[in-house]
């Protein structure tokens, strides 16, 4: 029992030692190219569908569970006014993404949107995006349909000047 306990403990602070190490950022350049999974100072909420790093990319993926919240958590951005790009497109049917700012990476329902919805038409997507306090920035897909798939690539989060 005491080993169980040790493990479990040891693990733990593995854990938290990996998320503790994440700084907070003033600026995002991301490709996904060498991502193997997801980035340990981002978080994949994914419910019952998936949210996968594969062929240079972030996908959002549906299976049989459309509708289902995904939303891809940027590391812990310091206040101020961004400019945001990214690269979006999908496989086809009705899909949104929506930015929100969460202050904790982990509760995506405590979150305020920082841009509309807005459909994904396979193309750059630019956000202004403003935060009054130091916050995660969570890329939020909705897929109206099963088997549909978002993919995310060249993410870029500038100081606005």
């Amino acid at each position: 029992m005491r080993k169980i306990l040790l493990t479990g403990i040891v693990t733990l602070g593995g854990f938290l030692t990996a998320h503790a190490q994440c700084k907070t950022v003033t600026t995002l350049a991301e490709n996904f190219d060498t991502w193997k999974d997801i980035d340990k100072c981002w978080t994949a909420q994914s419910g019952k569908a998936m949210l996968y790093s594969k062929d240079k990319k972030v996908t959002f993926y549906s299976m049989t569970s459309p509708r289902e919240n995904m939303v891809l958590v940027t590391p812990k951005i310091k206040a101020g006014n961004y400019t945001l790009t990214f690269d979006i497109s999908d496989n086809g049917g009705e899909t949104t993404i929506e930015v929100l700012s969460l202050n904790n990476a982990a509760d995506t329902k405590a979150s305020v949107a920082v841009a509309k919805a807005s459909k994904i038409t396979g193309d750059k997507k630019t956000i202004n995006v403003s935060l009054k306090k130091d916050a995660h920035l969570g890329l939020k897909v909705i897929l109206n349909g099963i088997h549909q798939a978002v993919y995310i690539d060249n993410l870029s989060l500038k100081p606005k000047k």
